[in-house]
């Protein structure tokens, strides 16, 4: 440009002028930052909640397959219970040599009994171990949930600090992703 022309700096201009000689806005570069760490802390909170909402699903299978395993052993018990019972009938009914055949019958299916019982109970206490398991792991899903809505939240609020220029809405966002990380923290110790 000659010197004869008269030349403005429009605000864009201005702005990238500044921002080239490392004098670019503070105040957004700090909100930029904090929306940066906010949005890694998010991500490992985001894959924690997958985690565990796995960890809640394979834990409620495991409870729905040992009990499953207990209804079969009950069944069997059953089946074993009305053997029992004809066993018992036909004892009472019949008399000589035979009967040593239903007494011994007997014996018998009350051992089988004995022992399908203590799987069937072995088996439920495992399926309720499992859910326990389960639910727990879901608390601490719900856990990560909230503290990941929470920085998205705290994130929302960063950019609306930028738009906005305010100090009070940056100190708010700051504020919203202390409780999103307290409540991590919480996730994290399982309370």
């Amino acid at each position: 440009m000659s010197e004869d022309d008269f030349h403005v700096h429009g605000p864009h201009d201005h702005a990238i002028e500044h921002a080239a000689h490392g004098g670019g806005d503070l105040f957004a570069s700090r909100v930029a930052a904090l929306t940066a760490v906010l949005a890694t802390i998010g991500a490992l909170f985001s894959y924690e909640a997958g985690r565990t909402q796995n960890d809640a699903l394979i834990y409620k299978n495991q409870a729905a397959i040992r009990k499953t395993e207990a209804s079969d052993q009950w069944n069997y018990y059953q089946s074993k219970s009305a053997k029992q019972s004809l066993a018992e009938l036909a004892l009472l009914l019949t008399n000589g040599t035979v009967n040593e055949r239903y007494k011994a019958d007997i014996a018998r299916y009350t051992k089988e009994k004995a022992e399908l019982k203590e799987k069937a109970e072995a088996l439920e206490t495992q399926s309720k171990e499992a859910d326990s398991q389960s639910e727990q792991s879901l608390h601490v899903h719900h856990r990560w949930a909230q503290a990941m809505t929470a920085l998205q939240v705290a994130i929302s609020l960063a950019a609306i600090t930028l738009l906005s220029h305010r100090v009070w809405m940056q100190w708010t966002a700051i504020g919203v992703a202390v409780a999103g990380c307290v409540i991590g923290a919480m996730a994290a110790f399982q309370i």
